[in-house]
């Protein structure tokens, strides 16, 4: 009788974790950036949690918008690699996890994290 309640509470253990999606992989923290508006006003730009591996094209800054983004802040776990083009295309530079910052002389308008 033991032996059974031990199997069962094993299979059910097997069970729950099968169950439990694993984590997405993310990076964890906020990206900041800065960008003007197409009426001129100065705005500013996050992503919280971003996934990583896969390109961002950001918010206010996309072709639409003649003015790219800049100042970035990585207060990311992850590293940033941002993009002067959209599509993760351009020139690059990439931002250290948690303290990375530039100032407003580099531009960008996409970003991926890994």
């Amino acid at each position: 009788m033991r032996l059974r309640a031990a199997f069962t509470a094993v299979f059910g253990a097997a069970l729950l974790l099968a169950a439990v999606p694993g984590s997405a992989s993310a990076a964890s923290g906020q990206f900041r950036y800065s960008y003007e508006t197409v009426d001129g006003f100065e705005a500013s730009g996050f992503l919280n949690n971003p996934p990583s591996d896969r390109c961002i094209n950001l918010h206010g800054v996309g072709e639409d918008n003649p003015q790219p983004g800049h100042t970035p802040q990585n207060r990311t776990d992850a590293w940033a690699t941002v993009f002067t083009g959209t599509d993760c295309e351009g020139d690059s530079f990439r931002l250290r996890p948690r303290t990375g910052g530039a100032s407003e002389r580099l531009k960008l308008r996409s970003v991926i994290f890994s």
